[in-house]
């Protein structure tokens, strides 16, 4: 095909920046100006210079409007988008990399059109308020310190990102965290008192480097829609000399702020050794106004979590002298590459075949402790070999040390297993808690019978913690496993005929006689059998149009008597019909969900005992040995600011699905 002489030298014409929209041209002795139309800066506008510079004066212009950056910037961007580019392309092999090239195209653009499209975007002007707010809240979301917005580098990158916008100094931005505070609270209080379940609380004590104590609580509850919540209500600052008496006042007084002592369902604290007077004054102040379903019987919760981690304390010091041995061998064979290459050897000479790589314990992660000792003892041989061979090695256990490391480090393993698989659910719902505490209470028994007096007494030190922990929580965590449909009473019978033996019967009756008291107070205070609302065939039928039917009186009576038949049965069906299978994709939540038309009674009292925290430990501090610090910075606030920015965040996180319930904030730092 040929082409015209014409068509081949024919140029397309050269567009205008619209750079040009913020500067006059002017021409002086021969030399070309570009001066800005906003402050009249004078820069160089010779054709040779092109525009870049135009752009970044006018970028840094305080005298331009916030929408001329925005024509600006989608001019420059629409530039990218419509320049081309060559692909990265990958050629395989015994191909023709001429397959994959394309010729370039010249693209022709119609100038007003595009001045059109940049026009019609719209204005954006500059809000300073709003921005302020933005910025509080991005710091109340991700705990930046409030002195942020007085370091260079922060007010640098703002003025250069925003010139028109106005750093405010660190007290106007904790105003305004404060004030993001207010409004949050006021959606979540409205939010709290709308639901139709009861809240549980927990209640969680924490420190500071500076010894300065702070109470935490937190309300979990199961929502409408059937998803487990938790939300932050109040982080108090303790007075020094608080005494038991000032304790439970102030965590009255919060309730009381929050409006939601009659809707409590159940109080976790986080420590077993929390003096049982202070429930007693919580629960006598709260039931003046409203009586506590079964005479208070559930109300008191310990958190499993923290019992289990001060039995492991036990069995830790018990086990201290063997632990210090082991660490320094561990350390003694990492201390040079000679030694760890002569352990290498004797290690091959014993026929040693693991892979696993020998690890020293961090004090304050027991789980680590458990670790090194575990890899210790498949190196058993190699350590009793390495005296004869290294005269300096002065840390070798005996044969006995040895087995009461192995049978401890036992005791260790289940400890480790259970609170792997407590602490790593997503969605730790209170029926999860009853087969893994009924595992220790079995081993622990076993473990208390051991000839070996060492052994036996460190078992026992464990049985006596576990015990009063027991005692006072087994009928919470039984009745959360029987609303599990893949359990019911099955699961509770199969654990007490091996906790409890010859009595194991008695144990089971009072167990169940206390799930019906609680179910027969559901159904008195309940809506639905003072309304009917819900209630299958809730509206009596018409059985004939006549208005002198006789048995009209026998028909209210019919439907009065059936629907009282249906509610005093709600628990005795669900506890006869088959267990539902067990599998690992079941939700117990969804199940309720589903069921709640078919137990409307029972699926109300399976929302509040499901949602009881069983455990106030967070995930990320389940194996932890120290206590929960708050981090320097939230410890030098003033109690209003500290309170505001922790609950805040709290509530500005995301969906609540998205993370665990249990989790507590990352404000701490654990303890040395």
């Amino acid at each position: 095909m040929e082409v015209s002489n014409e068509s081949a030298i024919k140029k397309p014409k050269r567009l205008t920046s619209v750079v040009w929209n913020h500067f006059e041209r002017i021409r002086k002795a021969d030399i070309c100006y570009a001066v800005c139309v906003h402050c009249n800066k004078k820069l160089s506008g010779s054709s040779n210079s092109g525009t870049t510079h135009l752009r970044n004066h006018l970028m840094r212009c305080l005298k331009r409007s916030n929408f001329d950056v925005s024509q600006l910037l989608a001019a420059k961007r629409r530039k990218k988008e419509t320049s081309l580019s060559l692909p990265s392309i990958s050629y395989d092999e015994g191909q023709r990399k001429d397959e994959y090239i394309k010729p370039t195209a010249i693209i022709k653009y119609d100038q007003e059109q595009r001045k059109d499209e940049v026009i019609s975007l719209g204005s954006s002007r500059f809000d300073q308020e709003r921005s302020q707010l933005d910025l509080a809240r991005m710091i109340i979301l991700h705990g930046y310190p409030l002195a942020m917005v007085d370091h260079v580098g922060f007010k640098i990158f703002v003025k250069n990102l925003q010139p028109l916008f106005e750093v405010v100094p660190n007290g106007s931005i904790e105003l305004s965290c404060v004030e993001i505070y207010g409004r949050e609270k006021q959606r979540v209080y409205e939010m709290i008192n709308r639901l139709q379940g009861r809240i549980n609380l927990s209640i969680e004590m924490w420190s500071s480097a500076e010894n300065i104590e702070y109470l935490c609580l937190a309300a979990h509850y199961i929502d409408e829609d059937w998803k487990l919540q938790k939300k932050i209500l109040n982080f108090v600052t303790l007075d020094s000399s608080h005494t038991e008496d000032m304790l439970s006042e102030v965590i009255i007084k919060c309730l009381m702020e929050w409006d939601i002592e009659c809707k409590l369902f159940a109080m976790t604290f986080d420590d077993c050794s929390t003096d049982d007077d202070i429930v007693l004054r919580i629960k006598d102040r709260i039931s003046q106004n409203r009586p506590l379903l079964s005479n208070g019987q559930l109300f008191d919760v310990r958190s499993s979590a923290h019992v289990l981690n001060l039995i492991v304390q036990d069995v830790m010091e018990a086990l201290q002298e063997l632990t210090q041995k082991i660490r320094g061998s561990v350390r003694y064979v990492k201390s040079s590459q000679v030694t760890q290459g002569k352990f290498n050897e004797i290690s091959q000479q014993v026929g040693i075949s693991s892979q696993k790589n020998l690890v020293l314990d961090s004090p304050i992660r027991w789980n680590s402790t458990y670790l090194m000792l575990e890899t210790a003892l498949e190196y058993k041989n190699a350590f009793s070999l390495l005296q004869e061979h290294d005269p300096a090695y002065a840390s070798a256990l005996t044969d006995t040390e040895w087995e009461w490391t192995s049978s401890v480090t036992s005791y260790l393993k289940l400890f480790v297993e259970i609170t792997c698989v407590l602490s790593g659910n997503k969605c730790p719902t209170a029926n999860i808690y009853f087969p893994e505490i009924c595992d220790v209470h079995i081993q622990l028994i076993e473990w208390c019978k051991s000839p070996d007096n060492f052994l036996s007494s460190i078992a026992s030190k464990m049985k006596a913690k576990f015990d009063k922990y027991w005692n006072k929580c087994s009928l919470a965590l039984a009745v959360a496993a029987i609303l599990d449909p893949r359990f019911k009473m099955k699961l509770v019978e199969y654990y007490y005929s091996q906790i409890y033996g010859s009595t194991a019967l008695d144990r089971i009756k009072e167990v169940s006689d206390g799930i019906k008291e609680l179910f027969n107070a559901y159904s008195i205070c309940s809506t639905l059998v003072d309304q009917g609302s819900a209630l299958p065939g809730n509206s009596l039928p018409s059985t004939s149009s006549d208005s002198r039917d006789r048995l009209k009186g026998f028909d209210k009576f019919l439907h009065e008597n059936s629907q009282s038949q249906s509610v005093a049965s709600d628990l005795d069906k669900y506890l006869e019909e088959p267990v539902f299978p067990r599998n690992c994709d079941f939700n117990i939540l969804n199940w309720w969900k589903v069921h709640t038309p078919r137990y409307p009674i029972l699926s109300m009292m399976a929302r509040d005992v499901l949602g009881t925290p069983m455990s106030t430990i967070s995930p990320e501090s389940a194996f932890s040995t120290g206590g929960r610090v708050l981090d320097s910075h939230r410890s030098s606030l003033n109690p209003d600011t500290r309170q505001a920015l922790i609950c805040a965040r709290d509530w500005l996180r995301g969906e609540p699905e998205e993370h665990n319930p249990s989790s507590a904030l990352a404000l701490y730092v654990e303890a040395n």
